[in-house]
């Protein structure tokens, strides 16, 4: 265990002090009745128990290293985010993401570089265009932040390791495809074959790195697979799966099947139960009619992004048989 510092130790007491005071308030706030002697009392056994514990332990290096990489990528994954909103709005309507610049899309006015923030500038316009005040969709807040989400439980699941980036690109380009599939239904194949198209650049230089050839042969191979199944059921039914998700497969396959067959098994499971329990969710309150075709990709791409996070612990009790 490495020594506590001098700084450790100060910076642990003006947290202490904070924390004190800050609990202090909540409480009289909640609990107004209570006697001010006894609630600081309550305050102070609560900080100290807290220091206690927290000093007992100090950070590592490593430590440090694993929150500053995850304190970067959630903020790259803003970055993402924001791109990705573009593509999502452009890209179904045939329009370039890079030119022209991001404008209002009532008045037209340019969005200028402080008004661009990622989630901070819809916050601070209260979702309200500068020029016009129309409202700006609260779709462009979210899909920052779940790209941030998603990036930082990215880093915390697979950790600074070579795989890393055909995640962080699987995970985007899921994210763009399930939220045009969710409101268009239409999985545009340029974002499918891009994204496809670098992560599996990036599994390869991976193996490459790591020399896990079987790794790769697995993945590919499921990556065949969900190919072939998928495009057997387009066949047999076109109207129950669409090409866009045979399209889709390959990419869902292959960063499944990285991990292993289990993971290629959950991820289709959980897409399907999703999908079954919304589907008959949206169907019993009338959203949609039992004939509607419903947004099967984003349920494949949250599915496989379940499978991904919570693998490890839904596949666990099944570890033994």
């Amino acid at each position: 265990m490495a020594p506590r510092t001098k700084g450790h130790s100060r910076l642990l007491t003006i947290a202490a002090r904070v924390a004190k005071a800050h609990l202090h308030r909540v409480v009289q706030r909640v609990f107004p009745f209570l006697d001010d002697a006894f609630v600081d009392e309550v305050a102070s056994h609560t900080v100290a128990d807290t220091t206690i514990a927290t000093s007992s332990k100090a950070l590592t290096r490593d430590d440090y290293e694993v929150i500053m990489l995850i304190v970067l990528t959630t903020l790259f994954g803003l970055a993402v985010g924001s791109f990705l909103n573009v593509v999502i709005y452009r890209v179904p309507r045939h329009e370039s993401v890079v030119s022209p610049r991001s404008a209002c899309p009532v008045c037209a006015a340019p969005i200028r570089g402080f008004d661009n923030v990622p989630v901070l500038s819809w916050l601070l316009l209260r979702g309200r265009c500068r020029h016009c005040r129309s409202p700006i969709s609260w779709r462009y807040p979210l899909v920052e932040a779940t790209c941030a989400g998603l990036f930082a439980g990215a880093v915390a699941r697979f950790g600074f390791t070579w795989v890393l980036p055909a995640y962080l690109v699987t995970l985007a380009g899921l994210l763009a495809l399930g939220a045009i599939d969710l409101t268009q239904l239409v999985l545009p194949k340029v974002i499918v074959y891009y994204t496809l198209a670098i992560a599996g650049g990036l599994f390869l230089l991976a193996t490459l790195m790591n020399h896990k050839w079987h790794q790769l042969l697995v993945a590919a191979l499921y990556a065949l697979l969900w190919f072939s199944v998928f495009y057997v059921m387009n066949l047999l039914n076109p109207r129950l799966l669409g090409f866009g998700d045979v399209r889709l497969a390959p990419l869902l396959g292959l960063s499944l099947g990285w991990l292993g067959v289990s993971y290629v098994a959950l991820g289709f499971f959980v897409a399907n139960l999703v999908g079954a329990v919304l589907g008959i969710v949206l169907i019993a309150t009338k959203r949609i009619r039992r004939d509607q075709p419903i947004p099967y990709g984003t349920f494949l791409a949250l599915g496989t992004a379940i499978a991904l996070f919570a693998g490890p612990q839904l596949l666990s009790p099944f570890h033994g048989l």
